[in-house]
């Protein structure tokens, strides 16, 4: 089983009056501020021989340790659950998610999820996620498929949250939209933030929302739906499905964001038959690129359409 790894850091004269979570961003770099913080809520930070807070000032002389939790050591249980691996090495892995499994364990959802299964193929993953999300530095949606890194190290873990935050991993992903956009191209610059009266829902008028920015291109028109691929510049929750929905063009079979009620407008029986076949949201993460954490070159990952949205393209093409 994996073990805790722990630092210790002695805080000198110039730290002196430091917040014990600025002091250790300052000092180590394989975590970020709100890593940091968690780890300090978790009670895995100690100042001498006690748990700290936060906003703990150090004085000169102090000894700061962390430890960074084991993450196979939690409640959350390895599962032997089958895994696409497009790729892996010491520091990382590259998993193409199928639709309709979870990304990590939640309240209510504590197994069968893809961190159960990461857990069994690789029990030394990177704990800086926390208890819940160990080696997860970003997430699909339950019910979208498509490619996903996770980080086997903490040191792999800091490199690819750096690159998140500063928009260096290209993601791009495809949807099938209902009806047919009058341009070939576009871009959806809406912020999105939590949905002001339904909290399980994101909103483009939300008084507090995130700058958020999609670029989309028609790939196939159908009639009735279109296939669009799009890029994000940013990664707010539901973003994409937001965006489309604002645009006038949800995503087929979304349930959440309009995608479910435009079928009713769809004449051809045939049609819109095959567009209830749709089971979940029609969205696919369907290429990846990021520097390697560790040697720095670049990496590009392809994942072909699922097999469901690419029969649902099938039948549109032959009766759209």
């Amino acid at each position: 089983m994996n073990m805790p790894r722990q630092r210790k850091y002695v805080a000198g004269k110039d730290d002196s009056g430091l917040r014990l979570d600025l002091f250790l961003t300052r000092r180590d770099a394989a975590f970020s501020r709100s890593q940091i913080r968690r780890l300090i809520d978790g009670g895995h930070v100690r100042v001498g021989m006690l748990s700290a807070r936060a906003n703990h000032r150090l004085k000169a002389g102090e000894t700061v340790s962390i430890e960074t939790p084991a993450a196979a050591a939690y409640e959350v249980q390895p599962q032997e659950i089958p895994l696409c691996v497009i790729y892996e090495d010491e520091s990382i892995l590259v998993i193409d998610k199928p639709a309709g499994m979870v990304v990590h364990p939640a309240a209510g959802h504590p197994r069968d999820t893809l961190v159960n299964a990461i857990l069994f193929h690789c029990p030394d993953l990177s704990g800086i996620g926390g208890v819940l999300r160990p080696g997860i530095v970003h997430r699909l949606d339950k019910d979208t498929s498509g490619l996903l890194v996770v980080a086997k190290s903490d040191r792999a873990h800091r490199s690819l949250t750096d690159q998140f935050k500063s928009r260096g991993v290209h993601k791009t992903y495809q949807a099938l939209v209902h009806g047919n956009p009058t341009e070939d191209r576009g871009l959806v610059e809406l912020p999105v933030g939590r949905h002001p009266v339904d909290r399980k829902k994101m909103s483009t008028t939300s008084r507090r929302g995130k700058d958020a920015v999609t670029h989309w291109r028609v790939s196939e028109r159908y009639g009735a739906a279109t296939l669009l691929e799009l890029d994000i510049e940013t990664g707010r929750t539901h973003q994409i499905r937001v965006h489309l929905n604002a645009l006038g063009h949800p995503v087929v079979g979304d349930g959440v964001y309009g995608g479910t009620k435009k079928i009713r407008t769809v004449e051809n029986p045939i049609v819109r038959a095959a567009l209830q076949g749709m089971k979940r949201q029609a969205l696919h993460a369907a290429r990846l690129r990021f520097a390697h954490p560790i040697r720095g070159d670049a990496l590009a990952f392809t994942s072909p359409l699922p097999a469901d949205m690419a029969g649902l393209c099938e039948a549109l093409r032959c009766f759209g």
